[in-house]
């Protein structure tokens, strides 16, 4: 007669078995997969592009998308300021209750960029081929077909406002961050447009066929990051003299830059026919905007919220007040600025017919 554990035993190691399951399914998963013949927004066709992605949780969960910054990557918003305080146990977006996905956008992270090996023979890619890459891998490789939540920071901000305009049955609640709907114009493009061309003009660069990163790349990226990102207060506080001021930039322009001037560049040049202001009237989800009032790329003054939210059936701002603990465009990757007006939303928000 072969021996039995007791029930209580059996039921500890059916318990112990999911618990562990259930870890398993919070732990980061990394996969790509391999779009054929992709064609850009100009007729380039890449025969290969791949698109690479990192998710938590179970995919017969409710999905969520979340899109990051420019230069950052889906991996990135996982760090303790983001991720750590949203895909936890008992966090607004914790990843036993939700399929969380974290896509590499094109020209970034593990995704098929320049510095893979066709540098400035690479085809110049644009948000919308972006946007549209993130929808092909939801949808076709994933087969998700609807979204509980779209949330984007900056980049994926712009991006967000983008995929409630351009599929606006696909998700319930859009939360575009550090962004708006409107043509990328104003400081936010021209300081973008002197960090690229500082790259173009270095003679090191060689037309993006380089040798070595060109130095005007780093330099270039520090002064860019210091007149757009930070804020006014933020700065005052971590550099409240000129030797305080100078200690921060040796910080930042010591180190070698990671990542790769062509990456950079076209991921800058990527944001230049942003606009989606057009079509605001299409979009169906619930919309929370969130921006800082410190931030430089996207100053509240400029009044483009006020004029645009109510074209919007649904739609509402955070603005989160500037102070010396805020870091103007920075402001929203930090989530415990925001986690509770989206915690809420995600509670009251109404789901759309699928």
């Amino acid at each position: 007669m072969k021996n039995r554990l007791p029930l209580w035993a059996s039921l500890c190691l059916f318990w112990l078995g999911l618990c562990g399951a259930l870890q398993a399914q919070e732990t980061p998963q990394n996969g790509s997969w391999i779009v054929k013949d992709f064609k850009f927004h100009t007729g380039e066709v890449l025969p290969e592009l791949r698109l690479n992605y990192t998710t938590l949780g179970d995919p017969k969960n409710e999905a969520v998308l979340i899109l990051h910054g420019t230069t950052g990557s889906g991996v990135g918003m996982l760090g303790a300021n983001f991720g750590g305080e949203l895909f936890g146990p008992g966090q607004i977006l914790d990843a036993k209750r939700y399929f969380v996905i974290l896509p590499d956008a094109i020209g970034t992270g593990k995704s098929s960029k320049p510095s893979d090996g066709l540098r400035a023979k690479f085809p110049a890619y644009n948000y919308d081929d972006m946007v549209s890459a993130q929808h092909r891998l939801v949808t076709e490789h994933l087969g998700i077909r609807h979204l509980r939540l779209v949330l984007g920071n900056s980049m994926g901000g712009m991006q967000t406002w983008m995929w409630a305009v351009k599929y606006p049955d696909m998700m319930d609640i859009a939360v575009p961050m550090a962004s708006l709907p409107s043509a990328m114009s104003g400081r936010n493009w021209m300081l973008r447009r002197m960090l690229t061309e500082s790259i173009r003009k270095d003679p090191l660069w060689m037309g993006g066929n380089y040798k070595e990163q060109p130095p005007s790349w780093q330099f270039a990226s520090v002064f860019f990051a210091t007149a757009t990102n930070g804020g006014n207060q933020g700065l005052q506080k971590i550099a409240a003299t000129s030797d305080m001021g100078d200690a921060l930039l040796k910080r930042r322009l010591t180190p070698p830059l990671a990542g790769d001037a062509n990456d950079h560049l076209y991921q800058w040049e990527s944001s230049k026919d942003y606009d989606v202001s057009a079509g605001l009237e299409r979009i169906k989800a619930t919309v929370l905007v969130i921006n800082s009032a410190d931030d430089e790329r996207n100053p509240p003054e400029l009044g483009i919220l006020e004029k645009a939210l109510p074209r919007i059936k649904n739609a509402k701002a955070l603005i989160i007040p500037g102070s010396p603990d805020t870091f103007g465009h920075g402001t929203t990757g930090n989530s415990r600025f925001w986690k509770t007006e989206v915690g809420a939303l995600l509670q009251s928000a109404p789901r759309l017919p699928r």
